[in-house]
């Protein structure tokens, strides 16, 4: 079967080739996928750059990609809960990264059958993202009512995070460029901050949350605009404990900076280092299903187009996702 690999670390274009490998076999609790779309995000072309070698260590070649939706094909003795020909969505964990595939092997506890009024395509489109988003927002406690400002709108957690939180009933800010204004507002935020001509701190204060998809000064300067008793929630700041000690980081604590902001500001700080949760997809499957959440896709890519496609990713333009589909022909 043929699978888009990380050959070595380095530029994207250098880094992955589509390579000819030996299909796999299940094991008594996994299923066998026939992939028919895989998301790509940018964890992926992190990795295959060499810039995460520390935390996520590959043995190269390594097939690349994490967001899968495809049909079961094949299933182990002890699967009871998937049948073959099943149309199913998954975030297959670490081990098993690989979904940019014509086939990829998967824990069954990590898979669930795809929501039935969108494509293969758009299903894809939402584990990683949702998961991330979901995870975020429960650490923060998120209820109906609290004002939260999410970061970069247009990003593929961001535009899933605000139609999450308007779907829970917060108030929601959210900042984006000038180009992106209109279809960012249209997912339902109540205030959308053009970064390009407004400052996000002089909009947006007093609030509940703060999700931080950004990181770097965005983490600290959050504490200026959250109120006291607040919670600063991040997937791109500085871990927490509870994360470093999931990412296998050993004697971890928080920058003094960082340690100093949330005591002088009484204010909460959350780190999310996401991890595949089939009843967060089944509860992503049932918004989708209901009109609450919608899979935002920016453009599909061909299979043979795959190393295009991560390089389009990586340039930061995308309106939302960008999607290797195995059945588009290039």
């Amino acid at each position: 079967m043929k699978a888009l690999q990380i050959v070595k670390y380095g530029e994207i274009k250098d880094s992955l080739s589509i390579n000819e490998i030996e299909k796999p076999s299940v094991k008594p609790n996994e299923i066998l996928v026939e992939v028919k779309a895989a998301s790509l995000n940018p964890i992926d072309y992190k990795m295959a750059q060499g810039h995460l070698k520390e935390l996520v260590s590959l043995k190269l070649p390594a097939t690349i990609g994490f967001d899968v939706s495809g049909v079961v094909v094949e299933k182990g003795a002890d699967v009871s809960d998937f049948e073959i020909g099943d149309e199913i969505y998954s975030r297959v964990p670490h081990e098993q990264m690989g979904t940019v595939a014509e086939f990829v092997i998967i824990d069954a506890d990590k898979v669930v059958r795809k929501p039935e009024n969108i494509s293969f395509e758009e299903a894809s489109g939402l584990p990683l993202t949702g998961i991330t988003a979901i995870q975020a927002l429960e650490k923060a406690g998120l209820k109906k009512d609290d004002r939260i400002l999410i970061h970069a709108g247009s990003g593929g957690v961001g535009s899933f995070a605000i139609q999450y939180a308007k779907a829970k009933g917060a108030i929601v800010y959210t900042t984006t460029s000038t180009k992106n204004v209109d279809w960012v507002k249209a997912l339902g935020a109540d205030r959308v901050i053009d970064y390009k001509t407004e400052d996000y701190k002089e909009v947006a204060n007093n609030l509940d949350i703060v999700f931080d998809t950004l990181g770097d000064d965005y983490t600290f300067d959050a504490f200026q605009i959250i109120k006291e008793g607040g919670t600063v929630t991040s997937i791109a700041g500085p871990p927490d404990e509870e994360s470093a000690k999931i990412m296998g980081i050993e004697g971890y604590k928080l920058p003094e900076q960082l340690s100093n902001l949330i005591e002088d500001n009484s204010v909460a700080y959350k780190h999310t280092w996401m991890q595949p949760n089939a009843a967060q997809l089944k509860e992503i499957k049932g918004m989708v299903e209901d009109g609450d959440i919608k899979s935002i896709v920016d453009l599909i890519y061909s299979f043979e187009d795959g190393v295009n496609a991560y390089e389009y990713l990586a340039t930061g333009r995308a309106q939302g996702k960008v999607i290797i589909s195995l059945s588009k022909q290039a």
